[in-house]
């Protein structure tokens, strides 16, 4: 099934841009809605994320924080829209560099995943830069099912993943990590607090009472944690702690006041594959497949499987579900057309998938593709055919 006509405009959106940027969970009639006003709904954030990031105050305060802070920050983590660094650091739109994927799963041996994870690399590398690898992964500290699904729940699962990730990175890109450091970082996602771990057992918690009280004493509690990490990057890490420790202080302020409700239920209804969906950092939206693993179909077909079971327990309408495939480019001509051969490619693979295994299901879907022009976050839609 194709587009539906775009619908009249939801009284309640969630808001991002600004020079950090800002994330508020979407109105629970978005999940309700008709499937035509949940699309238009989404494809509005789109537009408004890639406004705010071309913004004159949103390029200065990039560019202003460039200057002071050099290394290259980049995360693997999973689709879960809890997961967003970028506000959970304080820092400004575009200085994290998002690797996301269905259950925060990678395996750097992965042909497409290596190749793109190794040219951002060597990009950074010739401007001179270092660049930090935050291998992520997350959990709930109040209920173990508000958790990662991908790993079924099971904290251990996914940090001796996030374990194992590293090695790669260590294998890939050197011993020593003065280039290129691969830090494993939990993400508790009811405070929205990070959790740093080191090669020997130790860890710092951004939600401990008191943790990094000055500039002082969070400078050495880094450096005692991670001593082989160079000086210069530890330096361009302590802003991301510093910001995550002023929002999680926000954070248990909201709670205090009742101001903040934790989201605890799976409703999503859009199946996003590809890459170039950072304005969806909206919980239990949309399930992100990223185009990394060479079996595509496994992570599609547990993505159609999740729709369909949040159609069958009522939690969100019967009446469609979305499926966007995007591409991003960096140039036009070749690479813009490439982009789109890629992004149609995907999203016919994905509607065969879920055809296939669930047919049903596959009549009430609505496909979308488009492309990403990457350095104004402008998302472009083109023919699905």
């Amino acid at each position: 099934m194709n587009a539906p006509e775009p619908a009249a405009a939801l009284q309640s959106e969630p808001t991002t841009g600004g020079a950090t940027g800002t994330t508020h969970s979407a109105d629970p009639f978005v999940h309700h809605a008709p499937i035509a006003a949940r699309i238009d709904w989404l494809f509005r954030l789109a537009d408004r994320h890639g406004q705010a990031f071309r913004g004159p105050d949103s390029w200065l305060a990039r560019e202003r924080y460039l200057a002071r802070h050099p290394t290259a920050v980049a995360a693997l983590k999973c689709m879960d829209g809890r997961v967003n660094l970028s506000v959970a650091t304080q820092t400004p739109v575009g200085i994290l560099m998002p690797f996301r994927n269905l259950g925060g799963m990678f395996n750097l041996g992965w042909p497409h995943l290596g190749e793109i994870l190794t040219q951002y690399v060597m990009d950074r590398v010739r401007e001179g830069r270092r660049v930090l690898l935050l291998i992520t992964y997350h959990w709930s500290r109040g209920d173990p099912l508000r958790g990662c699904a991908g790993f079924h729940y099971n904290r251990e699962a996914s940090m001796a993943h996030a374990w194992a990730i590293r090695e790669q990175v260590r294998q890939l890109f050197g011993q020593d990590s003065s280039t290129v450091y691969p830090l494993v970082c939990g993400f508790e996602t009811d405070q929205e607090a990070l959790l740093l771990h080191s090669a020997h057992g130790q860890s710092l918690n951004m939600a401990d009472e008191g943790t990094g009280a000055t500039h002082e004493e969070l400078q050495q509690q880094v450096a005692a944690l991670l001593p082989d990490m160079p000086g210069p990057m530890r330096a361009d890490l302590l802003p991301l702690l510093q910001g995550n420790l002023r929002h999680v202080a926000h954070l248990r302020t909201l709670a205090e006041r009742r101001e903040r409700d934790l989201v605890t239920e799976h409703r999503e209804w859009a199946i996003c594959l590809g890459r170039g969906f950072d304005f969806l950092h909206t919980p239990n939206t949309a399930l992100i497949v990223g185009p990394y693993s060479p079996d595509l179909a496994h992570p599609i077909r547990t993505a159609a499987q999740i729709i369909q079971d949040n159609m069958k327990q009522g939690r969100i309408p019967d009446d469609g579900f979305l499926l966007l495939a995007s591409v991003p480019y960096d140039t036009l001509g070749v690479e813009r057309a490439r982009a789109e051969l890629k992004a149609r490619f995907m999203g016919q693979f994905a509607a065969g998938v879920i055809a296939e295994a669930f047919p049903a299901l596959a009549e009430r879907m609505h496909r979308h593709t488009a492309v990403l022009d990457w350095s104004a976050r402008r998302l472009e839609f083109v023919s699905p055919t």
